[in-house]
């Protein structure tokens, strides 16, 4: 009987056991469905931000045509953009649709918009499908075909519309593309989505027809036109390879030729000075004469000084990493002289400024306290231009590639007679505030419409105090301290120029929690989020915001000819309709400052994008040096070169060093080639201050006689004559007279004798070397070996007693013979022959005299 109820139980244990197997391999199979879709297994409605990484499919922005949206544009907006598969399976069902958030209302949305997730854009067009499959690497070009406004028919005999995104009136509105798909082993996804901004200065009407255009179409209100500038920068990195001092006839050696190509027709910097003379001749592009005056060119002078030395032809090194390694001819000569002169020709036509030397840091240049190096930094700039150039630029005003300074920066400016300076709007605060959080970009946004700021935004002109107040006045009335301008310009349209072009860098003054990786979208969306930006404060009148606009790219900026055109384009069509008010850069100087007092602030992001501290110490050591040397050398009339000129391009050198150049890309780039051109520098001067130095004469000197001057020959190898003076170690028992200083002619030796006293006879080694006149080390120093014949007091001595014995001897002769005493040295002497001998010598005397008479 047990065995008849065993039989069940191991069927029932068996069939246990199967369906926990098959329970077990369900959940296997379920993680690894998870794990294999990834992201594609998110939800479409999940949070998420543009941040994320693609791991199926990389949606591309192509174009978005009209980029503006005005009253006489198209009223259907066509977008083309290009999907690929970037992963490593096959992706179904590849779908596309638009969605849109609300208006931005507050500036800080014009980057934060871009942020946020699908969820937060709540209209939404139908997908519409694009491919059934892509394989690995397969892409796929599509066309999205939207209205602006419900009912948009667009032009006739256009494509037909998919759908609208029923825009409601004039703003700057946010879109996104979103697409999805079905990886293999997942399910279907969000994959990849693109956002970038639409400007809409108005509305077209929604009806094919031209005829009711006028009668449908919304216009923005043109009350409270902003008054508008906008800079525009000429710069790149420092090419000239350190370590040169200035010659007569030598040719410029630059670390590369890729300024060369930059030059060319077709180069970053002959596109954005082609844009510009478009710009500023209207036959060219049609742009008006008064949009041409609130243009404003932005020039570096070491651009400048750059491009000049390559006209007289140029050497590259063959590896930039090797300064002291093989060099070739440049090959941009040419193309140097083409682009100079075209500038020479349009300078003098439109407004001009100076640029910071190189785009130095202003803080680390003020940290460094050399007075020489500063002036060379942001004095001698504007005369550079104006030389370069041959015209008469803005002058007075500062400004820093950081969009902002410190507080010994300003008070540097300011010693330096600049009157104004050009900030970023979060560079200033109100006086006594620098202490708090700044409120800039700081709230979050969830809601489709970004949510106005409570807080006063920065005026368009304020003023920082001066660096010592004036006294009051003797009859009691006190006088305002005049300080320093400040004309602000609002980050976030300059944080959406910086972004246009190749090599889209995030500027310091932008907001730290609304920094990320641009890099990631397609030049197109980032040109037409720089599109809205541009336009929102046009667009967007506050009662708490200044109805001025100045516009700042980045100096270094990428932009090719059709993205700069396009961005003076949409100048101009601000302008046209009659949103925006062109205004010179020299108005925008001029207008009255705000009444309240303000002080620097220190965007947060400023520093990480700062010259490291452990740069500032050993410039201020070279700096002294140099200024040491220059205090050596010696100007002669009609000699060349001079002082000034020999030693002024190793302070171009640790001015280069202290560059912004670069800074905001990622990496050890810009640290490497500063301590590169830091320490060519130094090794430089280490041979300057060698060529300078006295000969080792060889062998032993020998000194005659206790008073021979000691010769010395110095030799000076610098093409600049030198003054100099002797340092001699001066041995016991001697007496070396100091000579003073002395000039060493230029590429000469010159032979000096040094009066020397020893007294006693012996060998002696003296340690010589020469120094500026202010005791700094020349050269290398030496030693002469000096033999000395002179017997010093025992001689003297000697001397005396032979001297004192013969005196004594004449006196006792001459007293024996007063007394007719014979003398006894002249016993034995016969009496005859001495008469005979005396009246010889007096026969003698007198044969003599009559001869000598005449």
């Amino acid at each position: 009987m047990s065995q008849l109820m065993d039989a069940p139980q191991a069927r029932a244990r068996t069939l246990s056991r199967h369906r926990w197997a098959a329970i077990l391999a369900v959940l296997v199979l379920g993680v690894l469905s998870l794990g294999l879709t990834g992201p594609a297994a998110a939800e479409p409605s999940g949070v998420g931000d543009s941040s994320s990484t693609p791991k199926f499919l990389k949606l591309t922005l192509d174009s978005v045509s009209p980029n503006t949206v005005t009253t006489s544009s198209d009223s259907v907006v066509t977008i083309t953009g290009t999907v690929t598969n970037i992963g490593d399976r096959m992706v179904d069902d590849i779908e596309i649709r638009t969605q849109r958030a609300g208006a931005i209302t507050d500036p800080r949305g014009l980057r934060s918009a871009l942020r946020l997730d699908q969820s937060s854009y709540p209209v939404a067009t139908p997908f519409v499908d694009v491919a059934n499959r892509l394989g690995p690497g397969q892409r796929k070009q599509f066309t999205l075909r939207v209205g602006v406004r419900a009912g948009s028919k667009g032009t006739p005999g256009s494509a037909p519309v998919t759908a609208s995104l029923d825009i409601p009136g004039p703003g700057v509105y946010p879109l996104l593309l979103n697409v999805n798909g079905t990886p293999a082993y997942g399910g279907q996804a969000r994959l990849d989505d693109a956002r970038f901004l639409l400007p809409v200065l108005g509305l077209p009407s929604p009806a094919g027809d031209s005829d009711q255009k006028s009668a449908q179409s919304v216009s923005a209100p043109t009350d409270a036109p902003v008054a508008t500038t906008m800079l525009w920068p000429l710069a790149d990195r420092p090419r000239l390879v350190a370590g040169i001092p200035g010659s007569v006839n030598g040719k410029a050696l630059l670390t590369d030729d890729e300024l060369a190509g930059e030059l060319a027709t077709g180069g970053r910097l002959d596109q954005l000075l082609g844009a510009l003379e478009s710009a500023v001749h209207p036959d060219s592009a049609g742009t008006s004469a008064n949009v041409a005056s609130a243009l404003c060119l932005a020039v570096d002078p070491d651009l400048l000084l750059t491009v000049s030395d390559m006209t007289n032809g140029y050497r590259v090194l063959a590896s930039p990493s090797d300064p002291d390694g093989p060099t070739r001819d440049g090959t941009g000569t040419d193309a140097a002289k083409a682009w100079l002169n075209r500038l020479r020709a349009l300078a003098p036509t439109m407004c001009t400024v100076s640029l910071p030397f190189a785009q130095v840091d202003l803080s680390a240049l003020a940290a460094v306290h050399d007075s020489a190096l500063t002036s060379r930094a942001i004095s001698s700039p504007t005369d550079l231009v104006d030389q370069i150039l041959s015209m008469r630029s803005v002058h007075g005003v500062s400004l820093p590639e950081s969009g902002s300074i410190d507080s010994d920066a300003a008070t540097m400016l300011g010693q330096h007679g600049f009157t104004s300076a050009v900030l970023a709007d979060n560079a200033v605060a109100p006086a006594g505030t620098t202490g708090t959080s700044s409120s800039s970009g700081s709230s979050t946004h969830s809601a489709t419409t970004v949510s106005a700021s409570s807080s006063t935004a920065t005026p368009a002109t304020v003023r920082l105090p001066g660096p010592t107040p004036p006294a009051a006045p003797s009859n009691g009335t006190s006088t305002p301290d005049p300080g320093m301008k400040v004309s602000t310009f609002d980050i976030w349209p300059a944080t959406a120029l910086a972004a246009v072009g190749s090599n889209p860098p995030t500027p310091a003054f932008t907001p730290e929690n609304v920094r990320y990786d641009v890099a990631k979208d397609s030049r197109t969306a980032r040109l037409q989020d720089a599109l809205g930006a541009m336009s929102w404060t046009a667009l967007s009148p506050q009662p708490n915001r200044p109805r001025s606009q100045l516009l700042m790219p980045p100096q270094q900026w990428s932009a090719n000819r059709d993205e700069a055109a396009t961005l003076l384009t949409q100048l101009q069509t601000l302008v046209h309709s009659g949103l925006a008010t062109p205004r010179s850069f020299q108005d925008l100087l001029a207008v009255q400052a705000d009444s309240h007092p303000y002080e620097v602030s220190h965007p947060s992001g400023a520093s990480s994008g700062a010259v490291p501290d452990s740069f500032v110490a050993p410039i201020q050591q070279q700096a002294g040096r140099i200024t040491d040397l220059t205090n050596t050398l010696v100007e002669v009339p009609q000699q060349e070169p001079t002082p000034q000129t020999f030693v002024t391009p190793l302070r171009d050198d640790l001015v280069r060093t202290l560059s912004l150049s670069d800074r905001t890309s990622t990496g050890s780039q810009a640290d490497t080639a500063a301590q590169r051109r830091l320490d060519q520098t130094t090794t430089a001067l280490d041979g300057l201050f060698r060529s300078v130095t006295v000969l080792p004469p060889g062998g032993v000197y020998t000194l005659a006689s206790e008073q021979s001057p000691l010769l010395l020959v110095a030799r000076n190898e610098l093409p600049v004559a030198a003054r100099i003076r002797f340092k001699i170690g001066v041995p016991s028992g001697t007496d070396i007279t100091d000579i003073g200083e002395q000039t060493i002619p230029a590429e000469g030796t010159r032979s000096f004798q040094i009066p020397t006293k020893v007294s006693d006879s012996r060998s002696l080694t003296i340690p010589i070397s020469i120094t500026t006149p202010d005791g700094i080390a020349l050269g290398n120093a030496t030693s002469v070996k000096v033999r000395s014949n002179a017997y010093g007091s025992a001689l003297a001595i000697i001397t005396a007693c032979a001297g004192a014995l013969l005196f004594l001897l004449a006196g006792r002769r001459l007293w024996r013979r007063f007394r007719g005493q014979p003398d006894p040295a002249d016993e034995g002497l016969d009496p005859g022959k001495r008469r005979r001998l005396n009246r010889y010598l007096r026969a003698r005397t007198r044969v003599l005299q009559r001869q000598e008479t005449p």
